[in-house]
């Protein structure tokens, strides 16, 4: 992950296919401490604008309504918020159920942007559950 929209966020994360989905681990670090922040799969690849942007809105390929995970209906690249440490650092453990990894399909993540935001989503708003900017972002790639 790169820092975006002035952070100085960063980590490094996995993303490996395992059951009806796949599992994303690792560490973010720049975090505010003892702070919570939305953690989504974005539509596009692409982290090159200074505010990420350019990773468009969240994975939806079903055009479901933005949701909280283990609540249906939800974006298939919804996720719960992230909770960083008193050192600023969030151990990342998620698993995003329904999508898919190198496989073409429409569910497919390969190509396509993780995005930290400053503030936790609230599971609800819409399009993408107010989760303010996007301060961390990086391209899922083999």
């Amino acid at each position: 992950l790169q820092a975006r929209s002035g952070s100085a966020v960063s980590g490094t994360l996995q993303v490996n296919p395992m059951g009806d989905g796949v599992h994303v681990s690792g560490r973010i670090s720049g975090l505010a401490p003892n702070s919570d922040h939305g953690f989504h799969i974005h539509e596009k690849g692409d982290c090159s604008a200074a505010d990420a942007s350019s990773a468009g809105g969240h994975f939806n390929p079903a055009g479901q309504p933005h949701g909280k995970v283990g609540d249906t209906p939800h974006h298939l690249g919804d996720q719960m918020n992230l909770h960083a440490d008193a050192a600023g650092t969030a151990v990342v453990d998620a698993h995003f159920a329904g999508v898919s990894l190198g496989t073409g399909q429409d569910s497919d993540v390969m190509n396509r942007a993780l995005v930290v935001h400053a503030d936790p989503d609230d599971y609800t708003s819409q399009p993408s559950g107010n989760a303010g900017k996007r301060i961390a972002c990086g391209v899922i790639m083999k």
